[in-house]
């Protein structure tokens, strides 16, 4: 159902505006993703998770604890097409096996300070940011700051909007993610 009302969109058939950052998409990854094809239906929304997703990655947080982040919420969500693209960058980021496991069956991680960051992603996510000080302190006493804090509730919102339309758009697993899915 959801092919027929989100396309996969080609650079030819996706709206004009979309067009330039599917090129763009397309040049980085080496071929077009199911979930930028069909996102592209909204150019406005393509181009917003795209820039707030260069964003995220500018931030003080280390690529792994983003990448806890980005697949606490990918698990969380049940988006299938994000649990595999990022346990694929996990693993390009010589990520522990262990971890990965863990994070895809949303269990406590062995590394306390990236389980601080997946512990704080949900505990933003459960008091829709109002977290108590328990949960602000843990967070902190591993390490983190109140830089982190605020980056992490940025990574919560790129990654809602993602998760999110890959569901609404049922967007398939490419098969260049089939191994990681």
């Amino acid at each position: 159902m959801p092919a027929s009302v989100f396309p996969d969109h080609t650079v030819d058939s996706a709206p004009a505006a979309a067009r330039r950052t599917m090129e763009a998409v397309t040049a980085k990854q080496g071929y077009l993703p199911s979930g930028v094809a069909r996102i592209a239906t909204s150019p406005e929304l393509l181009d917003g998770f795209l820039r707030a997703s260069a964003v995220f990655e500018s931030t003080t947080l280390d690529p792994l604890s983003r990448e806890v982040l980005i697949m606490t919420m990918a698990t969380r969500n049940d988006c299938h097409i994000c649990v595999a693209m990022h346990t694929a960058r996990l693993d390009a980021l010589g990520a522990d096996p262990e971890l990965i496991a863990a994070l895809r069956e949303q269990r406590p991680l062995a590394d306390e300070r990236l389980d601080a960051v997946r512990e704080f992603t949900l505990a933003v996510l459960a008091a829709a940011g109002a977290v108590d000080d328990a949960a602000l302190q843990a967070f902190l006493g591993h390490g983190h700051t109140a830089r982190n804090a605020l980056e992490v509730v940025l990574g919560i919102g790129t990654y809602t909007m993602s998760t999110l339309a890959n569901r609404m758009t049922g967007a398939p697993v490419d098969h260049q993610l089939a191994a990681f899915a």
